[in-house]
């Protein structure tokens, strides 16, 4: 099987999106060589390339950009060099490999891909809710754990699940908890402005769901200075209120995990499918 004919089978599996002109497409490689194998990961960061190479694979599915820009174009594009990127570059093309992005298609799948992803390797499926926010176009997802857990056990739980070196949080670790919201990310995000009515923030629109029903907030990318703020003055005022930060990589980890399965099913017995970690890119050092 060629490598555009497992890539046209992800695009059947995923909505349509006619007239599509994002970032999801090929950043390297060449979509007409036979496939060997097959790579899913949050990133292709240098180590999940040599583990492909390891593992003779020559596609890898990523989430993430590859070329270290927002615009994520299949090169490096600025006026200035980057020797990172040319070795990173001769790297793959020494071995052959095509890096193929799947990030818009898999948010719009329905159910979101990484959500599903998130959901079903915390153990949490049977547990989340789907909601709607006012002022975002995304869903989130509101998990409501059979038993409380200490915050503290809570964090252990998710960097032992994804794999992490550790965890930024605000709250008190003794705190019992049982709601949890995981939700998208945080920075400044207006929802749709109706006539007559102030537009509504993202992350200010979940405050209501701290007030109402929920302990812990689990987001992806974060800004400090709305809702962050808004639970630690509640921890400071003794409300049981909590925020985990994974940062954004990390959160995402396992919706590629995920990406793994289904795309096993989509090739079948043909070809080798295997999830690797993009791992944890942050160190922590505590004050002595």
């Amino acid at each position: 099987m060629k490598i555009k004919e497992v890539i046209g089978k992800i695009l059947e599996y995923h909505p349509q999106l006619p007239g599509y002109r994002g970032c999801d497409d090929y950043k390297c490689g060449d979509p007409e060589a036979e496939c060997t194998g097959i790579v899913t990961a949050l990133a292709p960061n240098v180590d999940v390339i040599r583990k492909t190479i390891e593992l003779g694979a020559n596609l890898i599915v990523v989430h993430e950009p590859t070329f270290f820009t927002s615009e994520d174009g299949p090169g490096w594009f600025e006026s200035f060099p980057n020797s990172v990127y040319e070795e990173k570059r001769k790297l793959l093309d020494d071995h052959g490999i095509v890096v193929w992005r799947d990030h818009d298609h898999m948010h719009f799948h329905n159910p979101d891909g990484i959500f599903t992803g998130v959901l079903k390797y915390l153990g949490w499926e049977k547990y989340a809710k789907a909601e709607k926010s006012s002022a975002s176009m995304f869903t989130h997802f509101v998990v409501t754990l059979p038993m409380p857990v200490s915050l503290s056990r809570l964090a252990d739980h998710l960097m032992e699940k994804i794999g992490m070196n550790g965890v930024r949080y605000i709250g008190n670790p003794e705190d019992l908890v049982s709601r949890i919201a995981i939700v998208g990310h945080l920075y400044p995000m207006f929802g749709p402005k109706k006539e007559g009515e102030r537009p509504v923030e993202y992350s200010v629109s979940l405050i209501k769901d701290m007030e109402e029903k929920v302990d812990v907030l689990i987001p992806g990318e974060t800004i400090d200075w709305t809702i962050l703020s808004y639970i630690r003055d509640a921890v400071s005022f003794g409300r049981k209120k909590a925020m985990i930060s994974l940062g954004h990589f990390n959160w995402e980890e396992l919706g590629m995990k995920y990406a793994k399965d289904w795309i096993s099913e989509l090739v079948g017995d043909e070809l080798r499918v295997t999830y690797v970690p993009a791992g944890d890119m942050y160190r922590y050092q505590l004050r002595g």
